[in-house]
């Protein structure tokens, strides 16, 4: 599989960008061909627009946009989830890779 791209949606963008360098090390350390950003939710969709992104997790405190968005990226066959609370709140990166690259193989 080609690098995967994932794109973690939040509304400011502080807690995202540290679950996203603890992501990118969990990327490491499996030697996973992925990269992983972070976008607030009134960018996301115009940033997926002009750029690729495989899969699309939305943190748990913006979990509303969720169907929406699924309107939206299901004519892009991109997969959504939302981050498990207890995942996002604890910061496991490896968790959060997981579950994005389970979605992409689905």
């Amino acid at each position: 599989m080609d690098n995967i791209k994932i794109m973690l949606v939040c509304s400011a963008g502080m807690s995202t960008s540290m679950l996203v360098r603890a992501m990118k090390i969990a990327i490491d350390e499996a030697n996973v061909a992925a990269e992983v950003l972070a976008k607030p939710s009134t960018e996301a969709m115009e940033y997926i627009e002009s750029n690729p992104v495989d899969v699309v997790l939305l943190g748990p405190h913006v979990r509303f946009f969720e169907e929406t968005y699924k309107s939206e990226l299901s004519a892009k066959n991109i997969p959504i989830a939302t981050i498990p609370p207890r995942d996002y709140g604890t910061m496991d990166g490896q968790k959060v890779l997981n579950q994005a690259l389970n979605l992409v193989k689905e």
